[in-house]
């Protein structure tokens, strides 16, 4: 028996309409569930308390606006048959799903080697089987492989369905609101010339407001010192996590994190087996196992997961200059002094890396501007506020981040 339609109430873009019979199976599948079970700004909420939306929100925000996308295209004399709609919407529901519980702390420690677009294809493919090969187009599309690669552009490039979601829903519930995009006016002005998308010249005002949102987001969300210095925790405490298991230690964890714990997992190796389990991890897991780590006989494990469970969160410096060698020495001598801990355990109170960004690569994907004579312009070019030095300006910050301590 088909599967009715069913409509969703979403707080950003209102009445969701969900199509029946294939997207809806796909909407009910577990690995898409599982999307539910993941938050979509990870440790953000540490800063933004409103931030506890998932990655099932921005899936269903994204097949929206590519819901819309589809039909502005349509409406301007671009060919799109049923068969493509329904694998672009396929391909940005399920871009996703290759993303763990606080995907880059999972990427740095318990799966090396191994980014999320790679899970996300493994498990399309794993679907695929299941679907009877109805996800082959969408799977053509996710890899750049369908001929008409503008489909792809709709689901990974500068002007993708994900980025006009995540900019506006992220702005919404952290309540930044310099990042809430004109999304419905962009879609409005797209349109494909040789198979690109490119956008009329009416519509170049709001692809300006678009990078510049997409820039503030970056530094005041994604990037915050304080969501950093949380996430860096979060790293040490399951690298300890990993050097314990590996040495024996009985360590509580779900199946699926046990598994993760105690191999050696990584894009060489990452097997069905793996792919397996890696599809029961969710939030869920990571949290349960901190709170219980909290009690653990390890003074590191059980210090760190009980600072980061009750957001007693490593205290963070940034500056335009590499972190000194002698500074991370001289903090490892406090905690190793402090706690009486060896050097090496008293490393995993303190982190440092550097972080940077930049608006716009042009070598990526262009963002083109068509004019009513037909003439192409790059937004560099065409833009009379954005030039491409200060569009494509790579801004590098370092940081410290460490337990904090009383003198």
């Amino acid at each position: 028996m088909k599967n009715k339609g069913k409509i969703v109430n979403d707080p950003v873009f209102g009445f969701i309409n969900i199509p029946a019979g294939f997207i809806y199976d796909i909407i009910q599948h577990p690995f898409l569930q599982r999307l539910n079970r993941i938050r979509q700004l990870g440790l953000t909420s540490v800063v933004y308390p409103g931030a506890q939306h998932t990655r099932f929100h921005h899936s269903l925000g994204a097949m929206h606006l590519m819901t819309e996308a589809i039909m502005q295209l349509r409406a301007k004399g671009n060919t799109i048959t049923q068969e493509e709609e329904d694998a672009v919407l396929a391909c940005i529901l399920l871009h996703d799903i290759g993303h763990g519980p606080f995907s880059h702390a999972l990427e740095h420690t318990l799966i090396r080697n191994l980014n999320h677009e790679k899970i996300s294809l493994m498990l399309m493919e794993e679907m695929n089987v299941a679907f009877n090969s109805q996800l082959d187009v969408a799977i053509q599309i996710f890899k750049n492989e369908y001929p008409k690669h503008f489909l792809h552009q709709l689901v990974s490039g500068q002007l993708d369905m994900d980025r006009l979601d995540y900019l506006r829903r992220d702005s919404f519930f952290t309540g930044v609101s310099e990042g809430n995009i004109g999304s419905a006016r962009i879609i409005k002005m797209l349109n494909i010339h040789d198979d690109r998308l490119v956008v009329e010249s009416k519509g170049i005002y709001s692809i300006e407001n678009f990078l510049m949102a997409r820039r503030l987001m970056y530094w005041q969300v994604y990037l915050h010192k304080t969501s950093l210095a949380a996430e860096k925790m979060l790293i040490n405490i399951l690298q300890r996590a990993k050097e314990l298991a590996v040495g024996g230690d009985t360590l509580f964890a779900s199946p699926a994190l046990h598994f993760f714990l105690y191999r050696n997992v990584c894009g060489e190796n990452f097997d069905k087996e793996a792919l397996e389990h890696f599809s029961q991890l969710d939030d869920n897991d990571i949290w349960c196992a901190l709170k219980v780590w909290a009690s653990h006989p390890d003074f590191v494990l059980s210090r760190l997961s009980e600072s980061l469970v009750n957001r007693q969160l490593f205290k963070i410096e940034i500056s335009t200059q590499p972190v000194k060698k002698n500074r991370i020495t001289s903090l490892k001598n406090i905690f190793a002094e402090k706690f009486n801990i060896s050097k090496q355990e008293a490393s995993y109170f303190i982190a440092s890396d550097c972080i940077s960004t930049n608006m716009y690569n042009e070598a990526d994907d262009s963002i083109d501007i068509i004019y009513n004579t037909g003439e192409i312009k790059d937004i560099s070019e065409a833009s009379d506020m954005l030039n491409i030095s200060l569009l494509s300006k790579n801004i590098k910050k370092y940081y410290c981040c460490f337990l904090r301590y009383s003198k």
